[in-house]
């Protein structure tokens, strides 16, 4: 099990590079040996795109949800500032 491919064996092993993907995970191909492009499973992608709760959820599992704070905005005139 391979995870790393030099850009001209990816290419001509396209296939192989694909099939590892999808069985052993996220394949980095490298150009003049330096990491370019990580190939992965559409189920790898899919599981790291979906949000895992809505926003909504968040703030209410919150530990700060029953936390009382004062949100009003201050009536004060803003500073003069001298130019």
């Amino acid at each position: 099990m391979k995870n790393a491919w030099q850009l001209q064996e990816a290419k001509a092993k396209f296939s192989k590079v694909i099939n590892e993907a999808i069985q052993h995970g996220p394949q980095i191909i490298t150009k003049h040996g330096v990491e370019k492009v990580l190939l992965i499973s559409i189920d790898d992608y899919n599981k790291i795109k979906k949000p895992k709760q809505k926003l909504s959820g968040f703030f209410n599992n919150s530990p700060l949800k029953n936390v009382d704070l004062d949100i009003t905005r201050s009536k004060d005139l803003p500073r003069e500032i001298e130019l």
